[in-house]
């Protein structure tokens, strides 16, 4: 078993859904690795839906990723 916060498994099987959600809908999210602690993690879109908004699940460190137009299909980023 891994320490709390030092590994999150970022596959999305199914396309994200999990087993058993029946019609729920995944939640839009990104992966990141967050350099500042080695990890990765996800940060899930906000209320708004302007923005992807989470944290480092070791330090707690908070990221924000705007959303507009003319994005990037882009899934999986870095952090410093």
């Amino acid at each position: 078993m891994n320490e709390p916060g030092s590994r999150i498994d970022l596959s999305a099987g199914d396309q994200g859904r999990n087993p058993g959600s029946g019609s729920h809908e995944p939640k839009p999210f990104l992966g990141v690795y967050f350099k500042c602690c080695g990890v990765y993690g996800r940060v899930y879109r906000n209320q708004r839906q302007d923005a992807y908004e989470g944290r480092c699940p070791k330090c707690m460190g908070q990221i924000t990723v705007g959303i507009g137009p003319g994005g990037t299909e882009s899934r999986i980023f870095t952090a410093s």
